[in-house]
């Protein structure tokens, strides 16, 4: 491009490459001006720093790389994550999850939660945002998981104080004297089969660890539903997403775990997304 090209000639150049959204989305992160601002400063002439990283955005978007990734991070709620292939994707359905988790903790008026898997962080924060003093423990098998949720930890401010990272499977990672005394547990684990074929936006970039599972997608929930009555106060509860086609098992072996109730509740789009199970 020519050094009198303005910001105008950019979007116009990425819509017609990537589309609509993804084309302002990278005109956004490139230019530094946020949702209906840019439209003000269309005619500006960028930055030749500007114009190289818009092109290299713009190549991977082309490439096959997930926008998310490429601008490098992404809205969960309140909190703006940073993003890359060591995590998924933070997801709508999964803000819902953590709603649900939430609104439990405050029906409970707990004092400590859980978030196992937490990948980015998204769960864990929004909780300790939210929830005003609430001691807040997130788990990840994923050690650059880890990593991942510990630089987004630094954007929460104060709030940053109460939540405690741990590497680990599950509950393992948790210390011994968190058995009995949590109120809520919150958890997103793999559940695609492992002999589902996933679209090559998801299967060649998210991370395999956080995606799938065995038996048919189950065998991590079942970890986390059939471990969680030890770990829970009484009363206590349990909230997990899972995918479309779980609803009636998970509520099943919620029941059988020793839990007094459970349900499945549907995203936004009408699916089975997530379990609410309550116990004591």
């Amino acid at each position: 491009m020519s050094n009198t090209t303005t910001w105008r000639t950019v979007l116009n150049e990425a819509v017609a490459k990537v589309g609509d959204v993804d084309g302002r989305r990278l005109v956004e992160q490139a230019s530094g001006y946020d949702g209906a601002e840019v439209v003000l400063h269309l005619d500006e002439i960028p930055t030749q720093r500007s114009l190289a990283y818009f092109d290299v955005m713009l190549a991977r978007r082309i490439a096959g790389e997930p926008l998310q990734y490429v601008l490098g991070r992404w809205g969960f709620r309140s909190l703006d994550l940073m993003v890359d292939p060591r995590v998924l994707i933070p997801r709508p359905e999964t803000e819902e999850v953590a709603g649900a988790a939430i609104a439990e903790a405050r029906r409970l008026g707990a004092s400590t939660v859980v978030d196992l898997g937490t990948g980015a962080g998204g769960i864990a924060l929004s909780m300790a945002v939210e929830l005003p003093g609430v001691e807040v423990w997130a788990t990840d098998v994923s050690a650059d998981a880890i990593e991942v949720a510990r630089a987004n930890l630094a954007g929460i401010g104060r709030a940053a104080t109460r939540v405690q990272l741990r590497v680990g499977s599950w509950y393992e990672a948790l210390p011994d004297d968190l058995r009995g005394r949590i109120d809520v547990i919150a958890a997103n684990p793999p559940y695609v089969p492992d002999t589902a074929q996933l679209p090559p936006d998801v299967a060649d970039w998210e991370p395999d660890v956080a995606l799938y599972a065995t038996n048919k997608g189950t065998d991590h929930a079942a970890v986390v539903i059939d471990g969680a009555p030890s770990w829970l106060a009484r009363p206590g509860a349990l909230v997990m997403e899972h995918a479309a086609w779980m609803g009636e098992e998970m509520v099943e072996r919620a029941l059988a775990a020793g839990f007094d109730e459970a349900a499945f509740h549907h995203d936004m789009t009408e699916r089975e997304r997530y379990i609410v199970a309550r116990i004591g």
